[in-house]
Formats: structure tokens, sequence, C-alpha cells
């Protein structure tokens, strides 16, 4: 049986919709581009790549525009989160103010001058991420290699998604069913 038949007829007997393959696009995506991060820094023995994998859910999507705009929105936001809280980190230390003055203005400058509003939460997500290492070891320079070291993980982790989404809508293509070979 010729493969476009042979997936018809699997479509009729599970009584699949587009929906349904979507959605089972979707969850191959994430398990494979999470399979493909959680190896690649395991090789270089990063054993937590948790901001990673997070990037590759984010960056997923079944949609390849979608995923094309997923990667741009988060990557954008994460560099302005990136930058604001290297400033701040480097500027204001390890005062209790930082934090919270250096989120407020991430938001304000993501929200008000970037104007990228898909994940525009990664923006003070990063600052806090890269605040949180300096604070967290009372290092500035202990910080900054963190932060740094997560931005870099949440990258790769967006490029591993929307490669992994790209690929994945080239190999398995979804199609509007015909009318008459709607499942029922």
């Amino acid at each position: 049986m010729p493969r476009r038949e042979w997936a018809d007829a699997v479509r009729r007997r599970f009584a699949l919709t587009k929906a349904d393959l979507i959605g089972f696009r979707f969850a191959i995506n994430v398990g494979l581009g999470t399979m493909i991060v959680w190896q690649t820094l395991d090789a270089f023995g990063h054993r937590n790549p948790i901001w990673a994998i997070a990037s590759v859910i984010a960056a997923s999507d079944p949609e390849p525009g979608e995923a094309r705009r997923m990667f741009q929105c988060q990557l954008v936001n994460t560099a302005v989160g990136s930058a604001a809280g290297l400033i701040f980190l480097v500027a204001g230390g390890m005062a209790s103010w930082v934090m919270p003055v250096a989120l407020a203005t991430t938001v304000l400058v993501s929200s008000y001058l970037v104007r990228v509003k898909t994940m525009w939460r990664q923006a003070p997500i990063t600052a806090a991420i890269v605040i949180a290492s300096g604070v967290a070891h009372q290092s500035t320079s202990f910080g900054i290699a963190q932060g740094l070291l997560k931005v870099a993980e949440v990258t790769f982790g967006c490029l591993v998604g929307l490669a992994v989404s790209l690929m994945m809508s080239r190999a398995w293509l979804i199609q509007e069913f015909p009318e008459e070979q709607r499942p029922a």
C-alpha cells in the first residue's frame, strides 16, 4: 500500500484530525529537541540544561512560520534581559535594590522600546538569572560568567527548537483532509 493511502487509512481508523496530527508533531518536536539538547550539553559536562530545554519548548512549534517567530521573539527578549542584567549587575553590584529596579527597567525597555510582546517575559527572567547568579555567589564576575552561560544555553535551546521544528515540518507534511475523507 502506498504511503499516502496508508496514512489516510490510519487517520480514518483512529479518527485523527489535523489538530491531532499537529499535536503529535509538536510532541515529537519537543521530545527530539530535548534529547538533542540534553545529550549535547551532557557531552560538554553540563548536567542541568533546564534553561535550554525550556527554550526548546518555547521555540518549538509544529507550524514553521510560528516557530521562526517564537525563535526571533525569544532571542530578542533574551538579549534585552541579558544586557540589562549585566548592566545592573556591574553598575549596582550586590545591593538589595538592584534586582527589583533591574527587572522593572527591563520590563519597560522590553515593552516600550523593543516592543516584541510575544515572549516579553523572557527579558526580565533573563535579567533575573544574570543578577541572581552574582548575588547568590557575592561575585559580580561569577554573575557575569553564569549569566552569559545561561544566555548561551537559552540561545542554544532556541536554535535546536527552531531547527527541529523546521526539519519536522519538511519531513512530515500535515495537510487538510478533503471533506469526504475527514474522519467521522
